[in-house]
């Protein structure tokens, strides 16, 4: 599969993106919540479901969560200058926490999450990261929703991607509950966004390190040739060929994996702890 991404070769670090705030180059920042979020908020009934928005940024989705009555929001941004901001604005309500960290870092446990630009700011090679470390975080029947970009970029951040991607990345760990492309878009993304609903599914999620992939070909073989193992319901390496996530039903032992891979003597795995 061809991801429509482009590789950057800026660290895309905690520097980085306190960087961006500084100097004020926050071209992602539209002034208030994106319509398609906001509708797709409104569809959550219980006010006090515990939500989460990752790489929150000015977190205008907050702002419109406690318009609407909810009163359990966690901010986490990985720009300290943003969370400053932050602390300001939400300085006169106890239902907002914030957090200045690294999203992948977070221990706690979330019904819902909001997913708006942040999916699209990470490195590409971090995808198979995150859909493992989001159904980490979310409880049992939890939503993971917002918009994510059905476009090509010259360069990144933000990458973007297609539906057939996202949907090959996401299936089996998600029941893919509404994926179509967003009607009220801002003019500026008009066509360009896709809006989605994702619950989670009761499976596992298993990370790996692969070493000795070095071609698509190859990735794609793998990835088959592991789906054969009984129980194992999507296999997905990563961008770079580094990382391999496994969702299965039941925990797979990794001798019958070592099996899939025996035919190459360069192939090997090792798996990811965190």
């Amino acid at each position: 599969m061809n991801c429509c991404i482009t590789v950057c070769e800026k660290p895309l670090d905690e520097k980085f993106w306190d960087e961006q705030w500084k100097s004020n180059t926050i071209g992602w920042d539209i002034g208030h919540v994106s319509p398609p979020i906001a509708s797709l908020i409104d569809t959550i009934d219980n006010k006090n479901a515990s939500i989460l928005i990752p790489g929150c940024g000015s977190a205008y989705e907050a702002e419109y969560l406690l318009s609407e009555g909810f009163t359990n929001i966690t901010l986490i941004d990985i720009s300290e200058s943003a969370c400053d901001i932050l602390i300001d604005k939400f300085s006169n309500t106890t239902n907002v926490k914030i957090i200045h960290g690294d999203f992948f870092k977070l221990d706690t446990y979330f019904d819902v999450i909001i997913e708006q630009t942040f999916f699209c700011a990470i490195p590409p090679q971090w995808r198979t990261k995150y859909l493992w470390k989001m159904h980490q975080l979310l409880n049992t029947n939890g939503i993971l929703l917002g918009l994510l970009f059905n476009r090509t970029f010259d360069a990144g951040p933000p990458f973007g991607g297609n539906e057939a991607e996202y949907r090959n990345l996401f299936n089996f760990a998600f029941e893919i509950a509404l994926f179509e492309k967003a009607e009220n878009s801002i003019d500026p993304r008009k066509n360009s966004e896709l809006l989605f609903l994702f619950k989670k599914n009761d499976v596992q999620i298993s990370r790996y390190h692969f070493i000795g992939i070095t071609c698509n070909g190859c990735r794609t073989e793998i990835e088959e040739k592991i789906k054969e193992i009984p129980n194992v319901l999507n296999v997905i390496i990563n961008s770079e060929f580094t990382e391999m996530i496994i969702v299965s039903n039941t925990g797979i032992p990794k001798h019958l994996i070592k099996q899939k891979i025996a035919y190459d003597t360069k192939y090997s795995i090792v798996e990811i702890n965190e």
